[in-house]
């Protein structure tokens, strides 16, 4: 004990404070000056499958043998009414253009200017309204490369026309509109979207936090303080994560940046009211601000860092993770709650120290004897003492808790149920806004031609020498639109491929499943011509081939993950509680609040929204973020009651322990559930339902399971939820009395 009041003189003491204060901005002003920040370095094009995933290796075989590296822009043209010819004699120019005249990263155009007239007309849609012309640029090029040559071919066009066809509306009778679509399109507007999102968040979420604590605690000082913090905390974060991005050794994306901007500002304003929360407790006991600050930092220090603590060891549970997204997550998130917590620990100590009563002015908490002088000194009536107000959720979860957990089990459960109706998909066109331009283009194949168009899937096999015992078979498939003539290898003339249309969205959960079909039907046709080893002589490409290897790898990180999750955050509880029992109900109540999490989100955003099904990486992330921020709360809640029940009855100890901890935790959950919720503000659907079931999980936790269920189990346990701890000799006799 004696070693954490000296380390809450250590960094709040009258002199040393001036020092911690000192420390930190020395520290962020050479890091800022030294290293890069973080959204300097982010990288949006990075790899999230693996070499040896069957995707990706075909992509190199497609690569070797058929010189297909470059990836795709299709320019959707569409009149509504038809096409004119004179639209078809400017379109050919700009290709003539293109091909004398490349823009950035353009690998190849098709000579259209050379096509015969009747020939580029057959390639129109059936009402004649729409024409697909594809533009080839570098596989190698970023998304803003991307859109640097696209922006330039965007330009030519508008010379070529006259007028710019790509801000004509897609629904104008009169004027011919553009979109860029396909992987180009889609990889430049999917980076777009998080373009400056980390700004916009980062501005979003410190005027809810601010509003939300100006409502609270109505103290604009005390407002600022935790606000503060995470700036300054943010300011170490930012250069060395970007050093490490510098350095090669992590690599971050716009979305990772993004959603730890949220992360910070919400966990780290909760870590800062835990301490803040407790001071202004301890300052209505204790005359000497000092002592009061001494005293909450040593007995919130440990229930804060052991909070911190199990969310950066869950986070960094991530780095076993397979997919790219979900590995390069992991750094960026733990160092943020590891920097934010001895932010939380050594900068807030300081501030308070030298704001001391006066950072909750207006109301400043005093002690009964300095509220007598103070009215002395005024000339009024000294205050009757005030009675102290008794927790409505505090007195119930003692007086009738089989009631509380019944009810609370059935509503938990009953929202858990609808988690089993949750649909997925990794369709990243439904995440775009619909009035995005890729999106348009899409809408536009979909609707005038096969919607396969957009990405085709890439069928290769080794038929030894056989010639095309497949093209028959691929062609009189159902779900198949259009099957090219084979071409044959550049190096290995045995390999034969065939790019097939799908007649679905080759992004759905539907053309995903068929991806095993393919290779099925590729390898008995191998086998039917007397090939041997079929299984290694078919190999698959494309976006569709894309997304079944990343639901595949995002399946088998979800199985991995969680568990070791679960794992981690049990063994943390039961070192720190040293109760098997309370950690196996604290383990099991989050798992049921994130099922339930899961089952509402889905209510709202299906039922709600309107969404046909979530993206399939919202589960693991929900998971992640909702299991270790809730056992926070746990944490916070149960070592008030662990302390209390060594000063007096058991159930006393649960009453109080609810209600000192009830308007903290409250306060605590709506600011990051606010902060998570911030994520729906922005037009990418993926965001949007993320920041909606971890909203919620959040909300579910802090008015549900920290104020009712978990006191309530602990009070039915009785002394059993110490076990196999027990308490001190003199209070075992009133908890066995209570009990």
């Amino acid at each position: 004990m004696e070693q954490k009041s000296g380390f809450g003189r250590f960094v709040a003491g009258k002199r040393s404070k001036w020092v911690t204060l000192a420390v930190w901005m020395i520290v962020v002003g050479v890091l800022s000056s030294l290293w890069p920040m973080v959204n300097k370095e982010v990288k949006n094009n990075a790899a999230n499958l693996r070499e040896d995933t069957p995707s990706v290796q075909a992509e190199k075989i497609a690569a070797e043998q058929f010189g297909s590296s470059s990836v795709p822009a299709l320019i959707v043209w569409h009149r509504e009414g038809g096409i004119k010819n004179e639209d078809l004699e400017l379109i050919q120019q700009l290709y003539a253009g293109l091909g004398a005249s490349p823009v950035p990263y353009q690998e190849f155009v098709p000579p259209l200017d050379q096509v015969p007239a009747q020939a580029l007309t057959a390639q129109l849609s059936k009402d004649g309204s729409t024409l697909v012309t594809p533009v080839l640029f570098s596989s190698t090029a970023s998304s803003d490369q991307l859109k640097e040559g696209a922006e330039l071919l965007k330009e030519q066009a508008a010379k070529t026309f006259g007028t710019d066809p790509f801000a004509a509306g897609v629904d104008s009778g009169t004027e011919l509109s553009a979109r860029v679509t396909g992987p180009v399109g889609i990889s430049i507007d999917a980076s777009g979207l998080f373009k400056n999102a980390d700004f916009k968040l980062m501005m979003a979420t410190v005027l809810l936090v601010l509003v939300i604590l100006l409502l609270i605690y109505r103290s604009p000082i005390l407002a600022l303080i935790p606000i503060v913090a995470v700036g300054f905390a943010y300011g170490a974060i930012s250069p060395l994560l970007g050093l490490m991005a510098a350095k090669g050794w992590i690599t971050v994306d716009s979305q990772a940046v993004s959603i730890m901007t949220v992360l910070l500002f919400g966990a780290g304003t909760d870590y800062c009211l835990f301490l803040i929360s407790h001071f202004r407790h301890l300052l209505k006991e204790e005359a000497s601000k000092g002592k009061a600050l001494v005293r909450a930092i040593t007995e919130t220090s440990g229930a804060i860092a052991m909070s911190g603590f199990t969310v950066v060891l869950s986070l960094f549970a991530l780095l076993l993770a397979k997919y790219g997204a979900y590995h390069r997550f992991a750094v960026p998130f733990s160092v943020s709650i590891l920097v934010m917590v001895i932010a939380s620990l050594t900068l807030v100590p300081a501030l308070l120290a030298v704001f001391g009563r006066a950072s909750f002015y207006p109301f400043v908490p005093r002690t009964p004897e300095m509220e007598e002088a103070r009215a002395r000194r005024k000339g009024k009536a000294i205050p009757a003492p005030k009675p102290k107000k008794e927790s409505f959720a505090g007195r119930w979860v003692v007086t009738k808790p089989w009631l509380i957990v019944v009810v609370t089990l059935v509503v938990l459960g009953g929202l858990a149920v609808f988690s089993s109706q949750v649909k997925f998909t990794n369709d990243i066109m439904s995440s775009f806004p619909k009035n995005m331009a890729s999106r348009e283009g899409y809408d536009l194949i979909g609707k005038q031609f096969s919607p396969g168009t957009l990405a085709p899937v890439k069928l290769m096999a080794n038929t030894g020498g056989q010639g095309d015992v497949l093209g028959e078979k691929l062609k009189g498939l159902p779900f198949v639109s259009s099957v090219s003539k084979p071409q044959q290898g550049e190096r290995n003339a045995d390999i034969l491929a065939y790019d097939i249309e799908l007649n679905m969205n080759p992004y759905s959960p539907e053309a995903i499943e068929l991806i095993p079909e393919l290779r099925g039907i590729a390898e008995q046709a191998l086998q039917e011509a007397g090939i041997a080893s079929p299984a290694d002589r078919v190999w698959i490409s494309g976006q569709t081939a894309t997304q079944y290897d990343t639901r595949e790898t995002g399946d088998r990180d979800t199985m991995v993950i969680i568990p070791v999750v679960i794992g981690m955050i049990t063994l943390l509880l039961l070192v720190y509680l040293r109760s098997v029992t309370a950690t196996v109900y604290l383990v099991l109540t989050v798992i049921l609040s994130y099922f339930s999490a899961l089952g509402l989100g889905w209510i709202i955003i299906h039922y709600g929204l309107g969404a046909d099904a979530i993206q399939s990486a919202i589960p693991l992330y929900s998971f992640v973020f909702l299991v270790a921020l809730g056992e926070d709360y746990n944490i916070f809640m149960i070592s008030s009651i662990w302390k209390k029940r060594k000063e007096m009855p058991f159930k006393q100890a649960i009453k109080e322990g609810v209600g000192e901890t009830g308007s903290v935790i409250t306060s605590a959950g709506l600011i990051l559930a606010g902060t998570f919720a911030v994520l729906a503000s922005l037009p990418i659907q993926v965001l949007v339902q993320f920041g909606i079931i971890t909203a919620v999980g959040v909300l579910l936790d802090t008015f549900i399971v920290r104020p009712f269920l978990v006191p309530a189990i602990t009070a039915l346990l009785g002394r059993f939820a110490f076990w196999p701890s027990r308490p001190a000799a003199a209070k075992e006799r009133s908890v066995r009395t209570e009990s």
